[in-house]
């Protein structure tokens, strides 16, 4: 998963992206809110993980912004240097998932992070076999079935299918969408992931007139929509 992580102390910060990446996911830091929100507003992340005392804008300002823009069921964690209650109760009104109290313990944060994640994401950890209407995913055998009959995919392509339907409804950044389908392969050019789309939109007619239309987000990536029966 992708994580974006906001705090002005470099070693906690670079402590939890630590944790975070050996726990499997891809950390992203920033160390001013202001930094934060200018990348929040190009990328798509699957988690915030925020300090609430950061200089400029504030964690609780960030987490505001989040909530009035961002996915509903975007999970956010809060960190504070203060066990009083009133910081507390204050972040998780401010509407934060859960909080910690720093230090941070490694073992906790992974533990907190993949609660949430599961509960945000739940069919991210679903059985082998996933449905949405007429397509069914098998996962470990990378098959998609369309209305009974097997789709001839390639596996980045199929990888990419998935990514759409767990996420229908949702801007994905083209940053999001290569780092999650691509991985590693940095280098790859714009044009190999618009024809990837390209094909996925043909090969599952993915026209309103089947139920889903992936449509491109202009400046930002592309959304799968579901259209109303």
């Amino acid at each position: 998963m992708r994580i974006a992580v906001l705090d002005n102390d470099r070693s906690q910060m670079d402590l939890v992206c630590q944790v975070l990446t050996s726990a499997g996911h891809s950390c992203h830091a920033f160390d001013s809110g202001k930094e934060m929100l200018n990348q929040l507003r190009r990328e798509s992340y699957d988690m915030l993980v925020i300090h609430w005392q950061v200089p400029d804008v504030s964690g609780a300002e960030v987490l505001r912004w989040a909530r009035e823009r961002l996915p509903a069921n975007l999970p956010v964690l809060f960190m504070t240097n203060s066990s009083g209650e009133d910081d507390i109760v204050a972040g998780l009104a401010a509407g934060a998932d859960d909080y910690m109290i720093k230090p941070i313990r490694r073992g906790e944060l992974v533990a907190r992070v993949q609660a949430l994640l599961r509960r945000a994401y739940p069919t991210q950890n679903a059985a082998e076999q996933i449905q949405f209407g007429h397509y069914v995913f098998e996962t470990r055998t990378g098959r998609l079935m369309m209305k009974g009959i097997p789709v001839d995919l390639t596996q980045k392509e199929f990888d990419l299918a998935l990514l759409f339907f767990r996420n229908i409804g949702r801007p994905l950044s083209r940053a999001y969408i290569l780092e999650a389908v691509w991985a590693r392969d940095v280098e790859v050019p714009s044009r190999t992931m618009d024809t990837h789309v390209s094909r996925v939109r043909s090969k599952l007619q993915l026209r309103p007139e089947h139920g889903f239309r992936l449509a491109p987000v202009y400046s930002y990536g592309y959304r799968l929509e579901q259209m109303p029966p």
